[in-house]
């Protein structure tokens, strides 16, 4: 099979991640989440700790930005990106290690706005995960072992910071399904079978560029 790149954009709780690592064990390809920070990070120069503080949220105060600006930067030293706002920094440096991978491997990235920076990639499937909210509650309580109120709210705050950063970095609409080739909803479907219909949409594609 030529190289290819699924990107997973998911509502909190729904299980993308696990539908992620699930694919990489089917196709044998690495998935990545957070691993995605400290490859950035090290490209960057800066310190990882920025990116996690970062991790896919909206732009941040204008104070905090610039308290944490003192931190150098030795990877991508221009005068442009030298300017930018450090949230805008974060994007960038995650952006171009994103198009990196791509370029090097097949695999699976998690969140990220990775759909919008591989736009242009000739072999990328776009899919999105979603779940009914008891289905999304009753899989955080059993992750953090929360309470039912704790874990709504956790859903509600972080659902919430996801579609902020992509709207405002992509400038398309979060779980909206023309943004995605493929819309799977987990408390369906559960994980197995989302990464079965990943496949056969994958295999159809192929079909198709067969003919």
């Amino acid at each position: 099979m030529e190289k290819f790149i699924i990107t997973i954009g998911r509502e909190f709780g729904s299980g993308g991640l696990d539908v992620g690592r699930m694919l990489s064990d089917k196709l044998n390809v690495k998935c990545y989440d957070k691993e995605l920070l400290s490859i950035a990070a090290k490209e960057s120069g800066l310190c990882q700790e920025i990116f996690e503080n970062h991790d896919e949220k909206p732009t941040n105060s204008f104070l905090y930005s610039l308290v944490m600006d003192t931190y150098s930067v030795s990877g991508y030293t221009s005068a442009p990106f030298l300017d930018m706002p450090l949230n805008h920094k974060v994007f960038l440096a995650q952006f171009e290690t994103i198009k990196k991978l791509a370029d090097k491997e097949s695999c699976i990235i998690v969140g990220r706005c990775a759909d919008y920076a591989l736009a242009e990639h000739p072999n990328c499937l776009n899919v999105f995960i979603h779940a009914d909210m008891d289905f999304r509650i009753n899989h955080i309580i059993r992750t953090f072992d929360l309470s039912r109120e704790k874990a709504a709210d956790m859903i509600h705050k972080t659902d919430k910071k996801r579609a902020s950063y992509y709207n405002y970095y992509s400038s398309k609409k979060w779980g909206d399904s023309r943004s995605y080739h493929l819309t799977l909803d987990s408390s369906q479907l559960g994980i197995a079978g989302c990464c079965d219909m990943i496949l056969n949409y994958m295999d159809i594609q192929q079909k198709n560029r067969n003919k």
